[in-house]
């Protein structure tokens, strides 16, 4: 197959296009509370929008067989809202630069300490060369942020942290169980679905009823649908077309587009040493790259 042939152009062109789909996540989780909409309604956009799709899906397909309770149980509560409530929640208190390092750019790092602790795996030389100058860049950004961000950007930091420990493990069990797409849909959004949305309805505080038309469409659409459903298929096209390598690699570009876009639209202050840390995250990434790219969720 040559480099330039229509199947592998478009395994390309999926990548690229999950590139600026996670980064453009980032964006609009963002901006989110400035539509009115709290947390907890983002939370409710995210399971239950994308039930819509998932539930008939999941009836025809049937996903739940060969699987485990035990197992059921745990990757839904990995997926669910404790996961993706602090994350939204650190949107709140940090730009969105630094969901692109704490959360996407870390991964290699929290599941390099993951395995060494839990899993008793030693990570190779290049992934600890990798793992260290994405730590060095972390660094370095979390300290610029608190001379040119807000000074509760550290608690947002923090958050989303907590997202990527959540994301490593979901990525590790995903592995070692070999869980299919299906699979992952059906604990990821319909069991959350069934267990967050009545919780939602009848205890939090919602702004639904008062948000403008035009933000509660764009949140909708992106929360409910882009990330969850299109960035799955795009994933999976992508890593059949050019290989979960090539893949890996590309998405490494994601928090510094991320980092970019968050300047450009959101005006998010970006120095020279947030961009030198970005672009140290960046080849810290590409250094220890893994092998098999996590599928988004």
């Amino acid at each position: 197959m040559t480099p330039s042939s229509p199947s592998q152009v478009s395994g390309y062109a999926a990548a690229w296009s999950i590139v600026f789909v996670w980064s453009f996540w980032l964006i609009v989780s963002r901006v989110a509370n400035q539509s009115g909409l709290t947390i907890y309604d983002l939370a409710a956009m995210r399971y239950g929008l994308a039930s819509l799709v998932a539930v008939p899906l999941c009836l025809y397909y049937k996903p739940w067989r060969g699987m485990a309770l035990v197992q059921i149980a745990i990757l839904s509560f990995i997926l669910g809202p404790v996961y993706i409530l602090s994350v939204f929640n650190g949107f709140v208190y940090a730009p969105a630069s630094h969901g692109g390092i704490f959360m996407n750019g870390i991964l290699p790092l929290v599941g390099i300490v993951i395995g060494i602790v839990l899993l008793r795996k030693n990570p190779t030389p290049r992934q600890i060369v990798g793992a260290a100058l994405i730590l060095v860049s972390a660094v370095v950004l979390a300290w610029d942020g608190t001379t040119t961000t807000t000074e509760t950007a550290w608690i947002g930091d923090i958050l989303f942290v907590i997202g990527a420990v959540f994301f490593s493990f979901y990525v590790i069990l995903s592995e070692r169980w070999q869980l299919s797409a299906m699979q992952i849909i059906f604990c990821g959004t319909v069991v959350n679905a069934a267990l967050y949305l009545p919780i939602w309805a009848i205890w939090l505080p919602s702004g639904l009823a008062e948000a403008p038309m035009g933000p509660l469409l764009l949140q909708a659409i992106y929360q409910g649908f882009v990330p969850n459903l299109i960035g799955l298929l795009f994933i999976a096209h992508a890593s059949r077309r050019i290989g979960n390598a090539n893949t890996s690699s590309i998405l490494a570009a994601v928090p510094g587009v991320g980092g970019v876009l968050g300047a450009v639209i959101l005006g998010e202050n970006l120095s020279i040493i947030g961009m030198s840390a970005l672009a140290l995250l960046t080849v810290g990434l590409l250094i220890s790259v893994r092998r098999r790219a996590p599928v988004p969720v």
